[in-house]
């Protein structure tokens, strides 16, 4: 899953892609509407890569979350709403994910998360596709043979 170009801006719904990067920020692309903007040094801008999940052992990162639930609901939207219940919100994330941290891992979260799928799901269903363990080893193995 390649979510190394996809970003979350705080005070913006929804995600974006990254088309560049200049010297103030970055110019990126709605996924909902598909108008450009830019965000700049004040815009708190998170990389969908870079974020983990708590887990009781380990942090876990968030692409392998969206993967559990993209299997579970086999790849269409998720089955519980983000609006729901704080419980059913916590159930449903428990089903998907039984190692998450509930102390640490907040029911605003977890809607969070369920938005983020349903938006990757929606428009840009391709990204569940790519496997990054398999490009690994496919490029790791292209290197032993030489």
């Amino acid at each position: 899953m390649q979510l190394d170009k996809i970003i979350s801006i705080a005070g913006r719904p929804g995600l974006f892609e990254v088309h560049t990067q200049t010297r103030t920020g970055v110019v990126a692309t709605s996924l909902a509407d598909r108008k450009r903007i830019n965000a700049n040094a004040r815009n708190q801008v998170s990389l969908l890569s870079e974020i983990n999940i708590y887990g009781l052992d380990k942090e876990v990162p968030l692409h392998e979350v969206l993967t559990m639930i993209h299997t579970k609901e086999e790849g269409k939207q998720c089955s519980v709403k983000p609006k729901a219940p704080s419980d059913e919100l916590e159930a449903y994330f428990f089903d998907v994910f039984q190692d998450y941290d509930e102390d640490r891992v907040y029911p605003s979260d977890i809607k969070k998360i369920i938005q983020w799928y349903n938006i990757l799901a929606e428009k840009m269903p391709h990204i569940f596709d790519a496997d990054p363990t398999e490009e690994v080893t496919t490029k790791e193995e292209a290197t032993s043979d030489e």
